[in-house]
């Protein structure tokens, strides 16, 4: 039951990975028009980085070891610094509305295998039948 445990935590994280940027990048779209107004994005490898700074609490045993960074405040969010429109605001519509359109496809194939491995249990608890 291990592997199942584990196959399900990893679509929990890709879940919450979704979850994120789709918010992510509905800000970007609601602040278009807002001037100065930086696009974000999310980055898996910060989000990972900070879930295994969370699963792997180090501690250091000797002062000659390298200290342990577990600082995860940003969760994986980051500000992209260009300016495509003349107000200074960085939210390219095209590019979030293709993100978006990537993310949801990427969502439901995740959810999609969440169902699967629950069609698997209930057959499994129903003995096959």
């Amino acid at each position: 039951m291990e592997l199942f445990s584990q196959a399900m935590s990893s679509i929990q994280n890709g879940l919450n990975y979704a979850s994120l940027k789709q918010k992510t990048i509905s800000n970007n779209i609601a602040n278009v028009d807002t001037p100065g107004y930086k696009a974000k994005t999310v980055s898996f490898k910060s989000m990972l980085q900070a879930e295994q700074d969370n699963l792997l609490k180090a501690t250091r045993t000797d002062p000659r070891h390298f200290e342990f960074s577990t600082s995860s405040s940003s969760l994986g969010v980051a500000t992209v610094h260009n300016a495509y429109q003349s107000n200074g605001n960085g939210v390219d519509v095209d590019k979030e509305m293709t993100d978006m359109a990537q993310n949801q496809l990427y969502y439901q194939a995740l959810v999609d295998r969440m169902s699967g491995k629950f069609n698997s249990l209930n057959t499994v608890l129903r003995g096959g039948n």
